[in-house]
């Protein structure tokens, strides 16, 4: 049977997410929604504790690591598959780490402080590097670019070729092109349509459209975040087919059932 993308499960611990609204942002309900998540076929958990919706405010590190260790710690006290941290903050990554996080996926691609690169390199993690123009509070303002997948590509293979210099391993790096971080709709449809050029760059490829504004402009109909579960298994199975190799979703159970029957379609043609 053909290889699906492995799935990661979000866990979103703040108050002000834009795909829940906090319904996890207790250390309790932080675990409680991981442990739902792995029941339902997780292959990676991502825990954040700082949104980075549009227009979203920063928090502290102290914030961050109060919200996030304990589910961290919880989580793998139970559960011993893969545990990404959603941070931009080295600090952060650092604690959850020592919690029992294994993943660091940045949005910032390491650029947040100037020794990032360097922590990671020291904490010999695997790392997601993200595109994103500008930063939350101000990306969706008129974002603008002339060719949006060559410019995506070129920047995060920069950021990886960066982080081996600083000494990531080259085959802990894997690149996410960014979907909703600095983009219009078009610009994001683009991306997914052409997902396969950023695939062909020389390293995996981590597709994030779960439940995002593009939905809404795409179906009207869809203006909660919760009501864009068809879209989201859309986008992906069409990052499944152009090159994802992991996809991260908030509807685990139902992506995983999608990818699962798109690869026994695939292994019967």
């Amino acid at each position: 049977m053909s290889v699906r993308p492995r799935v990661m499960g979000i866990v979103n611990v703040t108050p002000d997410s834009f795909s829940d609204g906090g319904l996890h942002a207790t250390a309790e309900g932080g675990l409680a929604q991981a442990m739902r998540l792995i029941g339902d076929g997780a292959d990676i958990l991502d825990i954040g504790g700082e949104s980075t919706r549009p227009g979203a405010d920063p928090v502290s590190a102290d914030i961050e690591i109060a919200r996030v260790v304990p589910v961290i710690a919880a989580v793998h006290a139970r559960w011993h598959g893969p545990i990404s941290i959603d941070t931009m903050k080295p600090e952060v990554a650092r604690a959850a780490l020592a919690a029992g996080a294994t993943i660091w996926n940045d949005v910032t691609a390491l650029t947040f402080s100037p020794d990032s690169a360097a922590v990671a390199a020291d904490l010999g993690c695997e790392v997601v590097l993200m595109h994103m123009l500008g930063e939350p509070r101000t990306m969706q303002v008129e974002p603008l670019y002339d060719d949006v997948v060559a410019e995506v590509a070129d920047f995060l293979v920069a950021r990886a070729e960066a982080a081996v210099a600083a000494g990531v391993a080259r085959e802990r790096i894997t690149l996410d092109p960014g979907i909703g971080f600095g983009k219009t709709v078009e610009h994001n449809l683009a991306l997914i349509a052409h997902l396969d050029r950023l695939a062909a760059r020389g390293f995996p490829v981590l597709l994030g459209a779960s439940r995002k504004r593009m939905i809404r402009n795409i179906d009207p109909s869809a203006a909660e975040a919760t009501d864009r579960l068809g879209g989201s298994i859309a986008l992906a199975l069409e990052g499944a087919r152009r090159g994802a190799v992991i996809v991260r979703v908030h509807d685990v159970r139902e992506t995983v059932q999608a990818l699962k029957t798109q690869a026994a379609i695939q292994a019967a043609s």
